[in-house]
């Protein structure tokens, strides 16, 4: 009885986390964070691509801000799914 309490509060708890944002660094990792409640916004800085949460009065010229869940997504670096395809069907023509 107690492990489905214990369920049943993580389930509520993860339902109502509020805004999600996507926190990235300047090496271009990236992760899915949960804002704190002051900060309403998801935001991208134009000078370096940082990714974030803040609250809406930190917007402005240089922070793009945005509302819901992951609007500041982030591009992963690195080859598409296009062109791993065309290289692999390279490899399979000319092998």
């Amino acid at each position: 009885m107690q492990l489905y309490t214990l369920l049943m509060l993580l389930a509520i708890f993860s339902a109502a986390t509020g805004l999600k944002c996507r926190l990235c660094g300047g090496d271009y990792s990236c992760w899915t964070v949960g804002c704190l409640p002051n900060a309403d916004r998801c935001a991208t800085t134009l000078r370096d691509g940082a990714r974030g949460c803040i609250p809406s009065s930190e917007c402005g010229e240089f922070v793009k801000c945005c509302e819901g869940d992951l609007c500041n997504g982030a591009v992963p670096p690195g080859s598409s799914i296009l062109l791993l395809l065309l290289s692999a069907s390279i490899m399979t023509v000319f092998l």
